[in-house]
């Protein structure tokens, strides 16, 4: 896959404030070279993460109890305000990306954290149906494939990643997901069906897909079997276990989305500093160094809505010194 898909830097997702317009202002500016469609939760349900992928849905609808987001018979105030949002924040991008060329980026939760999030009529996540399971993954597929189309015809020049957002994965693989009443969990999910949906999700797709998560043990070896071109994670939750999979990953082509810039205000070290684990995990797995700029997109740890407008913009920016750095020097 040519690297002109990707550039060196981009953010994860969410950004903090309220105003469509100022935060597509901001990502434009920030990372030129990949920007993506920001997401901004503080507005409330529907434009958080969960409520904006519902509001994607085929011919399945849902709406806001106390408890979360629980399925519905029809479209209500909950779902028409999750689209709403969608296309004011498509709007804005569209107007500061006229003549884009170049690689864009868009999210949406993935099947599995979408099932462990959302709730059927008795108040149990789907995760707990194999067969509302099923058909989650297939509304969302099918929600997926307009959305991409949407995108490309607003954007004509952009080359289109779609970014799966999967935090809750490894807790449905190990079955962490607790039930309504909050005293058992539900069984892990087996990894053949984890695999096989993110699969069909993935498959809508006519631009390479990446998977974000940013909880420890990111399964890197399924995500790549199920079809992902990159993989996002937080570089800081890595351990040793997961180096061998890096290794192959890197090896096989897979562009690893590395969170290095902390996504809470903070002060920022130097960008070199920011990717020094980066180049000695390079070395300690004996890889090339001359691989590292192909192989690797800088981003923040995890979304920015919970850090302050100004601190966003500079851990974008932060990001983007810090890719230049792995490119220019590195050893």
């Amino acid at each position: 896959m040519s690297d002109v898909l990707f550039g060196p830097a981009t953010g994860v997702g969410s950004m903090p404030g309220t105003d469509a317009r100022e935060a597509a202002k901001t990502v434009a500016g920030s990372v030129e070279e990949f920007p993506y469609l920001p997401e901004l939760p503080a507005r409330g349900p529907g434009a958080d993460m969960i409520g904006r992928t519902i509001g994607m849905l085929v011919e399945m609808y849902a709406h806001v109890e106390p408890s979360g987001w629980r399925i519905s018979d029809r479209p209500g105030r909950d779902t028409r305000r999750a689209r709403s949002w969608l296309g004011e924040d498509l709007d804005a991008l569209e107007e500061f990306t006229q003549g884009y060329e170049g690689p864009l980026k868009i999210q949406a939760v993935g099947p599995w954290t979408l099932a462990a999030a959302l709730e059927l009529r008795n108040g149990e996540a789907a995760l707990s149906d194999a067969g509302a399971c099923r058909d989650l993954t297939a509304s969302l597929a099918e929600g997926l494939r307009t959305h991409l189309a949407d995108v490309r015809r607003r954007m004509p020049g952009a080359w289109v990643t779609l970014q799966l957002d999967e935090p809750s994965l490894i807790a449905v693989l190990r079955g962490q997901i607790a039930s309504a009443s909050g005293y058992r969990t539900h069984r892990a999910v087996d990894r053949q069906l984890v695999e096989s949906a993110l699969r069909d999700v993935m498959g809508v797709s006519e631009g390479p897909v990446t998977v974000h998560s940013c909880a420890p043990d990111v399964p890197f070896a399924l995500l790549r079997r199920a079809g992902a071109a990159g993989i996002s994670f937080d570089f800081g939750l890595l351990t040793e276990r997961d180096e061998d999979e890096i290794g192959e990953a890197v090896e096989g082509g897979t562009k690893l989305f590395a969170g290095v810039v902390p996504s809470t205000d903070t002060a920022l070290s130097d960008p070199a500093g920011s990717v020094m684990g980066v180049r000695t995990l390079w070395r300690r797995l004996g890889l090339n160094p001359g691989t590292l700029a192909e192989s690797v997109v800088i981003t923040p740890t995890c979304g920015l809505a919970g850090a302050s407008p100004a601190y966003a913009r500079a851990a974008l920016a932060h990001g983007v010194r810090a890719a230049r750095s792995l490119a220019d020097n590195p050893e």
